[in-house]
């Protein structure tokens, strides 16, 4: 369990859950081991937004419409982030299990407009076997995170 996001929730008065799970390792996979509906559980995709690393958080079953994203950030360019990029920036991280608090790393996190409409969400707490789950409206108050229409479902 990544200590840096607890200790943070816990000064911030929040109410959170952490479920253990077997090893998964895609936001599909976990969200069926956890019981957890796609929609529900958010995943955190790495991208580089006119250079600068960022977080772009939405739901298991969606995924990231890079020229929306761009077009609602108006940003000359955004692209998926190598894993080289951004390892190093997660140390206490398993690499793409980094939860969705950009806050806690410096880093810009823009909320796909989906994960609003469930009152809680749940993230990779750090590891592939651990998930927090907390309000909704926790994570944004903590988080302040840009909020857009950039995920498509999958087909």
């Amino acid at each position: 369990m990544l200590k840096k996001l607890t200790e943070h929730l816990d000064a911030n008065g929040v109410k959170y859950v952490v479920l253990r799970h077997s090893p998964a390792f895609t936001a599909q996979e976990i969200a069926a081991t956890a019981q957890i509906p796609g929609r529900e559980l958010a995943k955190t995709v790495m991208v580089k937004i006119d250079g600068q690393m960022a977080m772009a958080v939405l739901p298991a079953s969606s995924m990231v419409d890079f020229a929306r994203l761009r077009e609602g950030l108006s940003a000359k360019a955004v692209e998926l982030a190598t894993e080289a990029e951004f390892r190093g920036l997660f140390p206490e991280c398993e690499v793409g299990a980094m939860p969705p608090f950009g806050n806690l790393y410096d880093m810009k996190v823009v909320v796909d407009s989906r994960l609003k409409e469930d009152t809680e969400i749940a993230f990779n707490a750090g590891t592939h076997k651990e998930l927090v789950r907390l309000p909704y409206a926790d994570f944004e108050r903590l988080v302040k995170p840009g909020i857009l229409d950039f995920g498509s479902r999958r087909g």
